[in-house]
């Protein structure tokens, strides 16, 4: 089988860097077993959902899903929804179809792409029930600030694939940045904040808790979610 690489079309700041990370054996024979079953290209276009998953479903996207262990939790836990995760480091994904493989799971479908490119060219508008983004990357240097994901441009673009009445959730375990989050999102048109402006959420149950969420929790480290949901149009 041809390798698998990350997909990009978009010159733009990226909120990312692609490491080389090596693959293990079990990852790259996954892409071999799983890809054909799980994997999604940009070369396809706009994404037909209901053929994809072959049925009507209620539909949650994942940004930057790093392992997919989180994922994977959700998947099982929440079988009447179909997951659609966007991930640009081959292990990573590798990871992930491989152990929804190894339990026959159908609800899912992967993106190995930038994401800015599958939500411009495969997404279709208002199709999406939850939106979720967890732990990106914090650029903690003031002078890359401008890399991170969470922006005012990028959530407008968000809000154009949720439906009305649906949700987008944030966390994050660096403080600055979530204080960036919270001012971004609550300037932004069409949202309402669950916990009221400028206030943070609770985990909610369908977060799994995450191992170096744990560890840093242990350590005295914080975690702050922020959970938006999207205007009716009569509401904006």
């Amino acid at each position: 089988m041809e390798e698998i690489k990350p997909e990009y079309k978009k010159k733009s700041i990226r909120s990312y860097v692609v490491r080389a990370g090596r693959m293990t054996e079990g990852q790259r024979t996954a892409f071999e077993k799983y890809w054909p079953r799980y994997g999604l290209s940009l070369k396809d276009g706009p994404l037909n959902m209901d053929r994809a998953f072959g049925r009507s479903a209620p539909r949650v996207l994942e940004i930057g899903f790093g392992m997919g262990d989180s994922l994977l939790q959700m998947l099982q836990r929440e079988t009447e929804k179909d997951f659609i995760g966007i991930e640009v480091h081959p292990p990573g994904a590798g990871r992930l179809i491989n152990n929804a493989g190894k339990l026959e799971l159908t609800n899912l479908r992967v993106y190995l792409a930038d994401a800015v490119d599958v939500l411009d060219d495969c997404i279709p508008v208002e199709s999406l029930d939850r939106v979720q983004i967890y732990f990106p990357d914090p650029w903690h240097k003031k002078k890359h600030n401008k890399r991170r994901l969470i922006q005012s441009d990028f959530v407008a673009k968000l809000r154009t694939h949720i439906k009305p009445g649906g949700l987008l959730h944030l966390a994050t375990d660096w403080e600055p940045y979530a204080e960036h989050m919270l001012e971004v999102m609550d300037a932004a048109e069409g949202f309402d904040n669950e916990a009221g402006q400028g206030g943070y959420s609770e985990r909610p149950p369908f977060r799994p808790v995450t191992k170096f969420e744990r560890r840093g929790a242990r350590l005295g480290h914080g975690v702050w979610d922020l959970l938006y949901r999207k205007k009716a149009e009569q509401d904006t």
